[in-house]
């Protein structure tokens, strides 16, 4: 697949949740395929349709001449990974049939450990590209399948015998695009893109939720694009539009556009709610299969975890196991940079002359300065890091003026074990409190 900015997102969201932290086997990750399933019929009616069979969306497009639209629907492909010990070993599978074998909850092979998994594939079905008079004549159809496999992986150490295999299958998925578009006023088209689950399902109501999950389109995400036209944003749109935006019917999914800011050709439909033109952050080292939560987090939390349980994750899937060693040899620096990113900040203009760092102030009888000790006593209460931060010992780092002449002192707390953070001037470890608000101490008061 290309990896153009609106790929690089969709493939993000794609495997939100594929395995989530501590990256272990666990009841957590064994249920972990919540986002965007498109499931057989026969299993929504058996759950009375709190799991859909369809996905819509519908967005505006505004045309212009010779308007044209290409949809292409992704989604994931699970993949059922059990093992299987061999019973004797041998040196090669034989040419045909499977090896008589004994399935096992876990196998160490060298420096490995295997474990059942569901893997997953990536499934894309691309329309094309299609007339938007086309497509306001008639709906589009477009049916697809995915033909159930079975694979034999050997598993041995190089130079011994093969002492076990992993069995890898998947079931058949089928289903059927429908695009369609309804003419609202001249030159504002309203599309619909339908995704129909198809796949049949035999006595739905005795089957189990990780049957039904082989025959389903997990994570479903629709891309539209255009040609000599643009989306109109579900979120902001134009006042003389926003009647025609409340009739749009997205079930199961969201459409934000994807690109820069003012740019509008295309659109990421997804079931996670994003704001329109999302990007990945740039100082994202690679996927942790949490694209909404924080890197540093995640990170960070890795970290923590034993040799023992690294080597049990790094077991799951190669996407894991790349994963871990990735982060285990982050620099330090490129952790850092994880840490307090500030973006898109426009300052307003200061008036050269008035562009005077305070460098003192008069409080308590004293001219508190950069590097003095106080205690902070803060007045307003007004949350939780108020009640928490009273009575705590603080250094000035400076001493600062807003546009209204008001005077604040900025202070990294002295048993915070990130003031170093604070500093360098990284939000998170630096705080701002009112002359009022602290209190003047010597070094002997700052260890109470």
């Amino acid at each position: 697949m290309s990896q153009s900015p609106v790929d690089k997102l969709a493939r993000a969201l794609l495997y939100e949740g594929y395995v989530l932290y501590p990256y272990r086997p666990s009841v957590k990750t064994h249920s972990r395929w919540t986002f965007g399933g498109v499931y057989p019929p026969a299993w929504s009616e058996a759950q009375k349709g709190t799991d859909a069979c369809t996905m819509q969306t519908q967005c505006l497009f505004q045309t212009g001449p010779d308007a044209a639209v290409q949809i292409k629907i992704r989604f994931l492909h699970l993949v059922d990974r059990t093992i299987g010990e061999l019973t004797p070993p041998l040196d090669e599978l034989p040419a045909t049939g499977e090896p008589a074998f004994r399935q096992v909850q876990n196998m160490s092979v060298g420096d490995r450990e295997y474990r059942p998994w569901q893997e997953a594939v990536e499934r894309e079905v691309d329309l094309g590209m299609l007339d938007i008079g086309v497509l306001v004549a008639a709906p589009v159809q477009r049916e697809f399948s995915f033909p159930s496999q079975r694979m034999i992986e050997p598993l041995r150490v190089p130079g011994s015998p093969i002492v076990a295999i992993l069995i890898r299958r998947q079931e058949t998925v089928e289903g059927v695009v429908e695009l369609s578009g309804h003419l609202i006023e001249e030159n504002l088209i309203r599309l619909t893109v339908r995704i129909q689950n198809r796949t049949p399902l035999s006595e739905a109501k005795n089957r189990t939720r990780d049957d039904a999950l082989m025959r389903t389109l997990v994570s479903s995400h629709t891309i539209l694009e255009s040609e000599n036209g643009k989306f109109v944003s579900q979120t902001d749109p134009p006042a003389k539009w926003k009647a025609h935006i409340a009739q749009c019917a997205n079930v199961g999914t969201w459409p934000v556009l994807v690109g820069p800011p003012g740019v509008a050709t295309t659109m990421l439909s997804s079931p996670i709610i994003i704001e329109d033109h999302p990007k990945i952050a740039p100082e994202s080292p690679g996927d942790l299969f949490d694209a909404t939560e924080i890197d540093e987090i995640l990170t960070l939390r890795i970290m923590t975890l034993t040799e023992e349980e690294k080597r049990i994750a790094a077991g799951i899937d190669d996407r894991v196991r790349d994963l871990m060693a990735r982060t285990q040899s982050l620099a330090q620096n490129e952790l850092m940079n994880l840490h307090g990113t500030l973006r898109e900040v426009d300052p307003f203009p200061r008036i050269e002359a008035e562009n005077i760092p305070v460098k003192t102030v008069f409080a308590h009888g004293v001219n508190l300065k950069a590097g003095d000790a106080v205690r902070l006593r803060p007045l307003g209460r007004g949350d939780v890091m108020d009640l928490a931060l009273d009575g705590k010992a603080a250094t000035i780092v400076s001493i600062e003026q807003d546009f209204e002449d008001r005077i604040y002192v900025a202070v990294t707390i002295d048993d915070d074990p990130g003031k170093d953070l604070g500093l360098r001037g990284q939000p998170g470890h630096r705080f701002f409190f009112g002359i009022e608000e602290v209190e003047p101490i010597n070094s002997t008061q700052a260890a109470i």
